[in-house]
């Protein structure tokens, strides 16, 4: 983590299919999402209910933060694998 200065951070609500069991709404987990400036997404492993999408957003998330930061316009090559 020291060596980034972007740490992928993604905050999840999950069991979402536990609809009348909820302790934290939708709305509180958005605010905080957005006070720490990260993505929400809310899944359910039961249902299967957006666990692609927050995989695909975790790669997402990684291949950001993996970027080096510019530091000039010079002759520099990025290669992602």
């Amino acid at each position: 983590v020291k060596r980034y200065e972007k740490v992928p951070l993604i905050l999840v609500g999950n069991k979402v299919d536990l609809e009348p069991e909820r302790e934290v709404m939708s709305s509180e987990g958005r605010a905080l999402a957005q006070e720490w400036g990260c993505p929400f997404m809310e899944t359910s492993a039961k249902s299967k209910s957006m666990v692609d999408e927050l995989f695909a957003e975790i790669v997402r998330q990684m291949n950001y933060s993996s970027l080096p930061e510019k530091q000039d316009q010079c002759c520099t090559t990025c290669v992602v694998q």
